[in-house]
């Protein structure tokens, strides 16, 4: 772990709300790059980042609304993922980064839809943005091609029901054990990382901290529950995470509209098990592969093509004169960063230095 004294912790009032922001060595006058986290995590998983950028970039890694140590303000899921880039548009200007050089944006797992949606509402002052594993731009679940279709109108099989009830209740009690599938600390070790990977135990106790430190209950993580005559019998709630990033209500496909174009390096692992064709955290391919009863077959509810639905975006961003590399890590899950230190810094100071 890179030493305390180098990162500085501190909350940002802004005119939306007070965000909790850790933020990395720097000069005045360098390009922010700001490292958006995913789901059940926060902006300490990026804390050696923060200490590792090049000369001339300055790290910032906020946590989002309803994780960490930023003010847990209800999330409104109908406005899918703009209660967070709003917030971060309002940092943005709080922190006064809009009058410097344009910034990188850096978006890991849902973090990675959040980035282009910001891409797409702000396009003007963003120089680039670093997809790490990025979550699908048409949501999660309940989709079944390259364009977004959804499986049945009400967009049933995803949203805040789907979400592990006995695991949301271990994050409630903070239950740091090993001694079931389901807490959260194994499920950190089984999908967070291709296993046999681990961080050491200093970063597990750390990465375990920030997690506990998030907002649960149907305004924030997973959301509130509404059911659904559809298989497998619950649709998006109005309210929370998981409902936030449903396909009901989370499409930034626009992103390949985006003018001006920043420029795009996509960075997954070959053996991600969260953002995959064959995600385990799909419900349709949960039940395709028997875990789910009563699924309806492939006709019906195929598995979310997860990556192919990013593709066809960043394609048609290409398509309009938009730039993007995919670079794809082997034996690697869905955490580069953490899994492939060495070769994701290469990689993410190569991209800085090119723009």
């Amino acid at each position: 772990m890179p030493a305390d004294h180098a990162i500085t912790s501190r909350k940002v009032k802004t005119s939306r709300l007070t965000m909790h922001v850790l933020e990395g060595p720097g000069q005045a006058g360098d390009r922010p790059v700001l490292f958006v986290h995913g789901n059940v995590s926060s902006g300490a998983f990026f804390r050696r980042e923060l200490t590792s950028l090049p000369p001339g970039f300055r790290g910032l890694a906020p946590d989002l609304r309803g994780y960490g140590q930023t003010e847990p303000l209800p999330i409104d899921a109908t406005r899918g993922l703009r209660d967070w880039t709003d917030d971060l548009h309002s940092l943005v200007e709080a922190l006064g980064l809009h009058q410097g050089p344009p910034i990188v944006l850096l978006g890991w797992s849902v973090g990675g839809a959040v980035v282009l949606q910001y891409a797409a509402d702000h396009p003007d002052h963003v120089a680039g943005l670093v997809l790490e594993a990025p979550m699908s731009p048409y949501g999660f679940g309940g989709t079944r091609d390259l364009v977004g279709t959804p499986c049945f109108p009400d967009f049933a099989g995803s949203g805040g029901a789907g979400a592990n009830p006995d695991f949301v209740a271990r994050l409630g009690r903070k239950d740091r054990s090993d001694e079931a599938p389901t807490t959260p600390r194994n499920i950190m070790r089984a999908f967070y990382f291709k296993p046999p990977f681990c961080l050491s135990e200093e970063e597990e106790e750390r990465a375990l901290d920030s997690t506990f430190e998030m907002t649960l209950g149907d305004a924030h993580y997973p959301g509130s529950a509404a059911t659904s005559p559809n298989w497998p019998g619950f649709a998006p709630g109005a309210s929370g995470t998981n409902n936030a990033i449903a396909p009901k209500y989370c499409n930034v496909s626009s992103f390949a509209q985006t003018t001006p174009q920043p420029k795009v390096l996509w960075v997954r692992g070959t053996d991600d098990q969260i953002v995959s064709d064959t995600s385990l955290f799909d419900m349709s391919f949960l039940g395709q592969i028997g875990a789910v009863p009563g699924w309806p077959g492939a006709e019906i509810c195929p598995p979310q093509p997860m990556v192919g639905q990013m593709r066809a975006v960043l394609d048609a961003y290409r398509q309009r004169g938009g730039q993007y590399e995919e670079l794809v890590f082997s034996d690697c899950g869905h955490s580069p960063h953490l899994e492939k230190p060495e070769a994701f810094q290469a990689a993410l100071t190569r991209f800085l230095q090119s723009l």
